[in-house]
């Protein structure tokens, strides 16, 4: 490449922004259990918060439950306590070592709520993108400027970090919609 911006990490940088949107949307909870439900949940562990996956193992029993093998049972209490601070509206149940959560049938209003914070993840994700835009549209800039490209290149190069930019954010809102329809499936 002679010079301006490196369309290469531009669109590494935006589809990073894309799966870290498709991480937030997958803990949504949908009428069916999934595993990466509780993939946000943090629980305070050995003095410090850590993501619940690095003190249980959670798995799918049930198309309704999801169930928590706690692998120290002195964290039982915490990791009880951080599903229940979650925000998620799950309340588990303690069997010793191992948590059994039976996932409730989602009301109309909780569906909707759930569907607002999609539609806050996809808006987070397209911002992302569109700061990946804006660098590389100053690095455009900046290299015009110093004369290490010209004009024509520059502009091409611009129409190609929109290009990427669009196509980015018709795919966040393509996996939004696909996410909508399984929420509010009854």
């Amino acid at each position: 490449m002679a010079g301006g911006a490196d369309l290469n990490d531009i669109k590494r940088r935006m589809e990073g922004a894309v799966t870290a949107f498709k991480s937030d949307i997958a803990s949504l909870r949908t009428g069916r259990a999934s595993a990466n439900l509780l993939d946000a949940v943090m629980v305070e562990a050995y003095g410090s918060r850590v993501p619940l996956n690095q003190v249980a193992n959670v798995t799918v029993p049930e198309p309704r439950m999801l169930g928590v093998s706690i692998w120290d049972k002195q964290m039982v209490g915490a990791v009880d306590r951080g599903i229940r601070e979650s925000n998620l509206g799950l309340n588990p149940i303690v069997d010793g070592q191992n948590l059994r959560i039976p996932l409730p049938e989602l009301n109309e209003e909780r569906r909707k709520s759930l569907v607002k914070l999609a539609h806050e993840y996809a808006e987070k994700g397209k911002v992302a993108v569109r700061h990946v835009r804006r660098d590389g549209m100053d690095a455009l800039k900046k290299a015009e400027k110093d004369g290490d490209i010209g004009q024509d290149e520059s502009r091409v190069q611009s129409d190609k970090i929109q290009k990427m930019t669009d196509d980015t954010i018709v795919e966040i809102d393509k996996v939004l919609a696909e996410k909508e329809k399984e929420i509010m499936q009854v």
